[in-house]
């Protein structure tokens, strides 16, 4: 269930950040009446998001017979979440800075065309995210099956998610959104580790891999799997106590150098020098790339948008 909250509220911010960014973009523009294109393309897409998440959920339940299938399609769905999550992670952490200029300016365009761009765009900016987490969710919950708990935990990640994305609008809280994604965007890779060694796992069931009664190690005796510990390390980043020699590899093989890439420091460009000024420049207020910096950063965050 934490795991699945992780994803709502990773994922949701998200998408409410794009949203609060697009909606103050028109309130200070005096564009108020094209705030109803803006929430139909909204809805557009979360319906479109959930259809999504059904139509998975059904192919595997119903339209798979044979076991051995609804193994590699969940296997195969297990994949494609861990290079959706790894892509966003990393995707999020280079282009904090310019989404809010990027989606202004995108904003701008539909505009000049018409109601449906506008409803076009604010859905494409949206559907991404919502999709998305339709397929980490069936994948994070795999092994669920008739327990709600994963998806309550879903809906109240988002919630959380909607209700600080509505306060960081109206500036009744400040937090550190870049300390805020690299905490999560951490977690995420070792829930996505998680996701992948259970994808390898349910390869091996079908029949696709081999070494499905290959252990790697067996620490049953010691994890105790009837225990709350050991039940939740299984659930948040599938770690099991006997799992299998490439099930341990794959976890190994993914978290270890996707949290190194993703945790190391990024190198700042160094601004480039500044030609002596003559007097009218000097007595300018302070620009150049302290001031674009600033401008960068505080588009980022939809409260100084």
């Amino acid at each position: 269930m934490f795991a699945t909250y992780l994803i709502g509220l990773r994922e949701g911010l998200e998408a409410t950040l794009v949203v609060s960014i697009l909606v103050a973009f028109l309130v200070k523009s005096q564009r108020r009446d094209r705030l109803p294109q803006v929430w139909a393309g909204v809805g557009l897409a979360v319906a479109l998001s959930v259809l999504f998440g059904w139509l998975i959920e059904y192919t595997s339940t119903t339209l798979l017979a044979r076991s051995e299938d609804r193994e590699l399609f969940e296997a195969i769905t297990s994949v494609a979440a861990v290079v959706f999550v790894t892509w966003m992670i990393f995707w999020m952490r280079r282009a904090a800075r310019s989404i809010a200029g990027e989606l202004r300016g995108k904003l701008t365009e539909a505009m000049a065309v018409g109601s449906l761009a506008v409803a076009g765009m604010a859905f494409l900016a949206v559907v991404r995210e919502g999709l998305e987490t339709a397929l980490i969710f069936y994948s994070a919950a795999q092994g669920a099956a008739g327990d709600s708990g994963p998806l309550l935990a879903l809906i109240g990640g988002i919630a959380t998610a909607v209700v600080l994305g509505f306060l960081l609008y109206r500036s009744a809280l400040r937090i550190n959104l870049s300390k805020f994604f690299t905490w999560t965007g951490a977690l995420l890779i070792l829930v996505a580790a998680g996701i992948l060694k259970y994808g390898v796992h349910d390869f091996q069931e079908a029949g696709v891999l081999p070494g499905l009664n290959d252990l790697a190690f067996d620490i049953t005796t010691t994890l105790d799997p009837s225990t709350w510990y050991a039940a939740l390390l299984a659930g948040m980043f599938n770690v099991t106590p006997a799992p299998t020699v490439l099930e341990t590899i794959a976890w190994i093989g993914y978290a270890v150098p996707v949290l190194l890439l993703f945790l190391r420091p990024t190198r700042r460009k160094p601004a480039p020098a500044v030609p002596p000024a003559d007097t009218a420049t000097d007595a300018a207020p302070a620009g150049g790339e302290s001031d674009t910096a600033t401008k960068d950063e505080a588009a980022s965050t939809p409260q100084r948008a």
